[in-house]
């Protein structure tokens, strides 16, 4: 039977439509409720390890970059837990993401319009809205928003392996597999890569019989923290993207890879001194951890003699064949169109693989133009290597919201850059004259934020 009627419906509840959802609550009276399958909220269950730290500031949390003043801020979690002086006592160079999770599923619990435990099975177009089916109920939503993250991405080699003994880096904490004694390949140089080798070489006592890491780039490097690159993870920075030829933003998505790809620096020291240690202070045999560089996965099959072949080739065009007992892939991710919205799919359009989205995020699709649906998470190749990323996550959020609620809930402008990305004969005619929902910064100087506020 069908039950309420929505303003909008989040399909999906991560950090993205967390974020969403804690600005509305304070922002909006429009009716809204997000559905997610999972009984409670879990933020990378799978690579939740104790010494695992963020790559961003705490301060890009769910609301704080465009709203410092929203009770679901994370200084507003460390007042309410009395952690504060703590925590500025401890003088973290960054927060854990252990904590950080702690932070997001704390802000999850406070927002009645969730609803954990129940998965959107169906969504159809009804009228100038939607039909939503979930496992509990059926709804009619105005809107949608999808905030399903972003999928485990598998080599084809590896997909009819899969189960406890290969595995995506993503399952790697639910499964917590034994390592003792076993000849363990670790496949991917990245973040995900390193902290996975990190936690499998910290425990003497529980030590692999042998263990090879395995990189497609020359070397293992380290994440681009650098101040410049910093500025690609800025509002100013996704809007010039936007506005590139496709050619040109699927080379600096390349280019810039390291940006968001790269391994913390203290875990690349934290990795080569246990090393260090194990091979020159415990007197481990230095073959039994191996790191192969400039290597990429070819194949995958069961090895007549239990466990795995590994075949493998070098950039300089050379073959090996490694035999291992347990294959972890911290391979990344990619976007996929959720389930319940695959009978919409021949209505979309499509860039590289992921939907062409507006300047608010919402889809390009031939529906009613009174439907319309977002993507959160989705826009990489459209909106740099930032989209991903927490960096953006209150800003894309407060865009959304502003199209949903057809009025300036939140100041999204560009501010003036420290980086000059373009001139401003570059800037579509709608940013220079000033539009509602995104005045450039000189006209937000020479007009107070309520001259842009539109009825509700």
């Amino acid at each position: 039977t069908m039950n309420d009627s929505f303003h909008y419906v989040g399909v999906g509840v991560g950090p993205a439509n967390l974020s969403l959802a804690a600005l509305a609550a304070k922002a909006s009276r429009r009716p809204a409720r997000f559905y997610e399958a999972a009984p409670e909220f879990a933020w990378h269950p799978g690579l939740l390890f104790a010494e695992s730290l963020l790559q961003t500031s705490y301060l890009k949390d769910l609301v704080t970059p465009v709203d410092p003043t929203n009770p679901h801020s994370f200084l507003a979690y460390l007042v309410a837990h009395k952690q504060f002086y703590s925590f500025l006592t401890a003088d973290l160079p960054r927060v854990s993401r252990a904590e950080f999770s702690r932070y997001l599923a704390w802000v999850a619990r406070s927002l009645p319009a969730l609803r954990f435990g129940c998965p959107v099975l169906g969504v159809e177009l009804e009228g100038e809205g939607f039909r939503v089916e979930t496992a509990r109920e059926t709804v009619r939503a105005r809107h949608l928003v999808l905030g399903t993250g972003r999928r485990p991405k598998v080599p084809p080699c590896a997909r009819p392996h899969l189960g406890e003994r290969v595995l995506h880096a993503s399952r790697y904490r639910l499964l917590e597999p034994d390592l003792r004694g076993q000849r363990v390949a670790v496949v991917g140089g990245g973040q995900s890569g390193a902290e996975i080798v990190h936690h499998a070489l910290l425990d003497s006592g529980a030590l692999p019989e042998r263990l090879l890491w395995v990189g497609r780039r020359d070397t293992f490097y380290p994440l681009d923290d650098s101040p410049f690159a910093n500025e690609w993870f800025t509002p100013e920075y996704s809007e010039h993207f936007r506005r590139l030829e496709p050619a040109r933003k699927a080379e600096l998505v390349a280019r810039q890879t390291l940006a968001s790809d790269g391994v913390s620096m203290g875990l690349l020291q934290d990795i080569y001194r246990r090393l260090y240690a194990l091979r020159f202070v415990e007197g481990r045999d230095p073959r039994a951890v191996r790191l192969l560089a400039d290597h990429a996965l070819d194949g995958l099959r069961p090895s007549p003699r239990g466990g795995f072949t590994l075949e493998l080739h070098s950039a300089a065009g050379r073959r090996r064949a490694e035999e291992v007992d347990l294959v972890v892939l911290a391979t990344g991710y990619r976007w996929e169109l959720p389930a319940c919205l695959e009978p919409l799919r021949p209505r979309l359009r499509f860039v590289d693989g992921e939907p062409e989205l507006g300047d608010d995020f919402s889809l390009a699709w031939d529906g009613p133009p009174g439907a319309r649906i977002f993507a959160q998470n989705a826009a990489r190749t459209q909106r740099g290597v930032a989209d991903p990323n927490l960096s953006l996550l209150a800003w894309r959020s407060a865009r959304i919201l502003n199209a949903l609620e057809e009025r300036l809930v939140y100041d999204c402008a560009p501010a003036e850059s420290i980086v000059d990305w373009d001139d401003q004969a570059e800037v579509p005619s709608t940013l220079r004259q000033g539009s509602p929902l995104e005045a450039p910064a000189s006209a937000r100087r020479a007009a107070p934020l309520e001259a842009f506020a539109g009825a509700e």
